[in-house]
């Protein structure tokens, strides 16, 4: 693309068409220059011819044809006349067509830059910004066109960027793939940025290239896939796990209850009894850990089944109401006035996922607050919003939350979270959150089938 709209090999720069153009200029003044001399010289020789002898008309006539020889000369200068000027105008036309392919390889490389889905930023050796394409300002936030601020001068969150280009100066080296994080809109947003040296066309060095470019949605994806490494192998283990240590604890439960029995009406049977309930507790804990890792790990086929997202949240929030209300949350939703077309769901899991985010959020408001479910349609999703007013997830634990077994609570086996990212996962929809000081938001997405 670039090699057709390249300027004509051979041309030169603007400098080298300038001499010739001045060249062709003066080998015409100075032809019109000798065809003036040979004119006049002719007339003052016919003038001279005509008021001589005839005793010298002979040497005055040989005078006369050297004159005309020189006239045949003058063809000659008149033909460099032409050339001259050909030469000339092909010159003014050669300049004219390597200016205007070069404004057509400026703007062509506009455009790539301007298409670019990378910020591509220049700065010169002061680390002031001497060109930034449309990405660039957008990812700096740059309400102009940015051409010479500092990048001391960016936003505080962007301030590595200039960190980044002096190391470069300093260093002469090409740093690539750095990685920094900004907030937007309450978000954190991943970033990665690379400089390296700018030179120009003889080697020079006249600042650096900055290249800088949103890899928020990448950190998400290599997140799910380490996700999804730690669950293989899952099924197999809890069918070993279902097998090792569920049928010993069924035995032991039993025989739990077979010597409350057997104890009851000794001495001491009360305290025995207290110990034994203990027991009891603790095998149905472990039991119930197990299942839910069963379930968890399970690969179990989906019954999916055209449902109402509308009124399932309705019959929800009508389960999950008289608790609420005994915790001082108000329960609230806001789901759209017009119809939302039914999806292809397991309702029961579907279910299950939502209850699952009500409780989390009933758990994190132990003072009350207000609990918001939210229904949208989108052009080829449905979104499921949970919404509550807590205390937030700190940062330490954002990383963690859909980890099996990981909990703060410490009644929580830890494996609800990480269950409902396994069933939306399974339904081809993906679960993420916001949270801050002022509350955290669930958003579960499904596409449309």
């Amino acid at each position: 693309m670039f090699e057709e709209d390249r300027p004509q090999p051979g041309l030169g720069s603007k400098w080298t068409i300038g001499c010739r153009a001045l060249l062709s200029l003066m080998a015409l003044i100075v032809t019109i220059w000798i065809l003036a001399d040979v004119h006049h010289e002719q007339e003052i020789v016919e003038e001279l011819i005509r008021h001589l002898p005839d005793s010298d008309l002979a040497e005055a006539n040989q005078l006369a044809g050297g004159l005309r020889l020189q006239s045949r000369l003058a063809v000659l200068l008149i033909l460099n006349i032409v050339a001259s000027g050909v030469a000339l105008v092909m010159l003014v036309r050669a300049y004219i067509s390597s200016e205007r392919s070069l404004r057509k390889v400026r703007v062509l490389a506009t455009d790539i830059l301007a298409s670019l889905d990378h910020g591509v930023i220049t700065t010169d050796s002061q680390a002031a910004i001497l060109s930034i394409n449309p990405r660039g300002r957008e990812l700096l936030h740059q309400p102009d066109n940015g051409i010479g601020v500092a990048l001391t001068d960016l936003p505080d969150e962007h301030r590595t960027l200039d960190e980044l280009c002096r190391v470069v100066l300093q260093q002469q080296l090409t740093v690539s793939d750095f990685d920094y994080v900004i907030h937007r809109h309450g978000n954190i947003r991943n970033m990665q940025a690379g400089c390296s040296l700018l030179r120009d066309h003889d080697q020079r060095q006249i600042g650096t290239v900055i290249h800088v470019r949103d890899v928020t949605e990448k950190t998400l994806m290599e997140q799910r896939l380490l996700r999804m490494e730690r669950y293989m192998g899952l099924g197999s283990l809890a069918v070993g796990l279902q097998h090792e240590i569920k049928n010993p604890l069924s035995a032991l439960s039993l025989h739990v209850q077979l010597l409350k029995e057997a104890l009851r009406g000794e001495p001491d049977a009360k305290t025995v009894d207290e110990s034994l309930n203990v027991l009891s507790t603790e095998v149905r804990r472990i039991a119930g850990v197990l299942e839910g890792f069963r379930d968890f790990a399970s690969v179990a086929k989906l019954n999916l089944a055209r449902v109402d997202l509308k009124e399932l949240i309705n019959k929800l929030v009508k389960f999950a109401d008289p608790q609420a209300r005994n915790l001082n949350i108000l329960l609230e939703t806001d789901l759209p006035d017009v119809e939302v077309r039914n999806l292809l769901l397991d309702s029961v899991r579907i279910e299950q996922v939502l209850l699952n985010l009500l409780l989390n959020a009933f758990a994190a408001m132990p003072d009350g607050g207000t609990v918001t479910l939210r229904l949208q349609e989108m052009a080829d999703s449905v979104a499921i919003a949970v919404a509550d007013s807590g205390c937030g997830i700190p940062d330490d634990f954002r990383d963690k939350v859909f980890d099996p077994y990981f909990t703060t609570r410490p009644t929580g086996t830890g494996m609800g979270l990480a269950l409902c990212e396994k069933i939306v996962r399974q339904h081809d929809g993906t679960i993420e959150f916001t949270s801050s000081a002022n509350g955290t938001t669930f958003v579960v997405t499904l596409p449309l089938r």
